[in-house]
């Protein structure tokens, strides 16, 4: 890993298309393999997709972290079609973008060990704090029509997990939040150990 601060500069040759024609093909595949938490209703499940794209985002800078992103949903679009027309996936890329884009911009314009960890600290709080606005004021109301229930419904499910959430917003306090801040701190914690094995091979 380069040690001096900077910002590369990359074209969108054939060699990045097809890179990010790949990364997002593997994104895609990671996000078929879901798994839901103890502290959050069943509806949110954890993936791992978005270590293909944090990869990517690294090694080709933000505009290729959002692009990954954008085709690691449309792909899972036509995979697993949509329930909700489309809005929750809007919601998952909005929130993806917000994890992988400022990550990849720090460490744009950082490129050392120190300026990962704050590009991925940086993405973690954007998660974190869009995460819970999405689903605040989109997610959650958009399927609270799909499904047929009242928000109530959706604060129940997490209170009878924490008795601490009364309310729409203690939900989004206490499952929302923390959900976004595991999934960034996992994300982060698997880029940084894999990043320096796969990560030379999509720089050249």
């Amino acid at each position: 890993m380069n040690k001096t601060t900077g910002t590369r500069k990359k074209g969108f040759t054939v060699n990045m298309i097809t890179k990010i024609a790949l990364l997002s093909a593997a994104a895609g595949v990671l996000m078929l393999f879901e798994a839901p938490l103890w502290f959050a209703p069943s509806f949110y499940k954890l993936d791992l997709s978005e270590l293909a794209v944090l990869i990517g985002g690294l090694t080709m800078g933000p505009v290729a972290a959002a692009l990954i992103e954008l085709m690691k949903i449309l792909l899972n679009f036509v995979l697993n079609g949509t329930i909700t027309g489309g809005v929750g996936e809007l919601g998952n890329l909005i929130v993806g973008c917000a994890f992988v884009v400022p990550a990849a911009f720090v460490y744009q314009k950082w490129h050392s060990k120190k300026g990962m960890i704050a590009g991925m600290a940086a993405g973690i709080v954007c998660l974190v704090a869009l995460g819970s606005v999405v689903n605040y004021f989109v997610l959650l109301p958009v399927y609270s029509v799909v499904y047929g229930q009242p928000l109530e419904a959706f604060v129940a499910m997490g209170h009878a997990l924490n008795p601490a959430i009364i309310d729409l917003k203690t939900f989004i306090l206490y499952a929302v939040a923390p959900f976004n801040l595991l999934k960034g701190v996992l994300i982060s914690i698997l880029t940084a150990l894999l990043y320096n094995r796969i990560g030379k091979y999509l720089e050249k």
